[in-house]
């Protein structure tokens, strides 16, 4: 399930647009998106590059974190790298919230290989991000009705 909000958001999303990133499930502080490698996403070792499993990674973060509404951005961000991936593999990245306080929030989104339904996902990369909810929003006019009301 997708929320509306959520749709809105991937609709101007044209950096996951570009490289086939799919929203999956968006909820109250959770998200899961996936990817499938291209060739062209690989470095000059032949596998992944790291800069797309980040991007898959950061996406599901800020879906995650915008989940309650008021536009949230990233403020700060870290990623661990476990295995390689290769071209065709499929990346499912889960965003989960561990900490929402005032402005802040800390998200953690684990980025698996999935294959057949019956292979358990492989875990490639970890990623923390921490976020910081923007004052006001700035898309508050789009929403409005003709008539003027939200």
């Amino acid at each position: 399930m997708v929320n509306p909000r959520a749709e809105e958001m991937f609709r101007r999303d044209f950096a996951c647009q570009s490289v086939g990133i799919r929203l999956d499930e968006v909820d109250v502080g959770y998200a899961q998106l996936r990817m499938t490698v291209a060739r062209s996403m690989l470095n000059g070792h032949g596998v992944a590059h790291g800069g797309y499993l980040f991007l898959l990674a950061d996406a599901a973060f800020a879906y995650a974190a915008n989940s309650h509404g008021p536009v949230t951005v990233a403020q700060h961000a870290t990623v661990s790298f476990f295995q390689p991936v290769d071209v065709d593999d499929v990346l499912l990245a889960q965003a989960r919230q561990r900490s929402r306080q005032g402005r802040s929030g800390i998200y953690d989104v684990t980025v698996s290989r999935v294959g057949e339904e019956s292979a358990d996902p492989q875990m490639v990369a970890e990623f923390r991000g921490q976020s910081m909810m923007l004052s006001g929003n700035p898309f508050a006019d789009r929403h409005k009705h003709v008539d003027g009301r939200a």
